[in-house]
């Protein structure tokens, strides 16, 4: 969550009532997630979380997963389910990162799941360690991603080879990338633009 960024209403899940997301696929299939009513909390929809997944099939199995904007915790939450190593979440907001560390509790994946409760700058000013999987999926409206890409470009956080998703506004487009990132996958949902981008070694 970014401080003032407060452009989108907390939406319900159509399957499953207000305040709550459904884990789709892996272990914990079919388990429900409850989040606070925040203003700006938006999980990422059902219909694109399944499509992120099955772009990841092949390197979520073992992975090193940051979630920089966790709110409800819905994309590191669906890692764990799907044979995540370990999923970091970062989240400022107290009532989000304390409702995602009980949730974590009663899914029994405590022991892989560390809920970081810090804005994301805070966290990208902390000693780094690189990860295999980022998300990046933060409030709309604030030019989050534009601020945050070369962050994590610039520190030692990403592993080569290493995959970013990225979540934005659809009229927004395509978010700018880093020239040694390569766009591997690219879409739209409603009003959601979401895509896939891999981290090459530099020139």
């Amino acid at each position: 969550m970014i401080p003032g960024v407060t452009t989108l209403k907390t939406v319900s899940n159509a399957s499953g009532g207000r305040n709550s997301v459904r884990i789709i696929g892996g272990g914990w299939r079919g388990r429900r997630v409850s989040f606070p009513d925040i203003p700006g909390l938006r999980p990422t929809p059902d219909r694109v979380r399944e499509t992120l997944f099955n772009w990841l099939q092949r390197d979520i199995a073992g992975a090193r997963c940051l979630d920089l904007f966790a709110g409800s915790g819905a994309l590191g939450l669906e890692a764990l389910s799907r044979g995540a190593k370990e999923v970091v979440f970062v989240e400022q907001a107290v009532a989000a990162s304390r409702a995602l560390q009980e949730q974590l509790t009663r899914l029994g994946g405590a022991a892989k799941g560390r809920v970081v409760e810090m804005g994301a700058a805070r966290y990208l000013r902390s000693p780094p360690q690189a990860f295999d999987i980022v998300f990046l999926d933060p409030p709309y409206g604030g030019g989050a991603l534009a601020e945050y890409v070369p962050q994590l470009d610039a520190g030692q956080w990403l592993k080569e080879g290493a995959l970013v998703y990225l979540e934005n506004q659809k009229a927004e487009g395509v978010p700018a990338l880093p020239a040694h990132w390569q766009l591997l996958k690219s879409k739209s949902a409603g009003e959601v633009g979401y895509h896939l981008a891999r981290v090459n070694a530099r020139a």
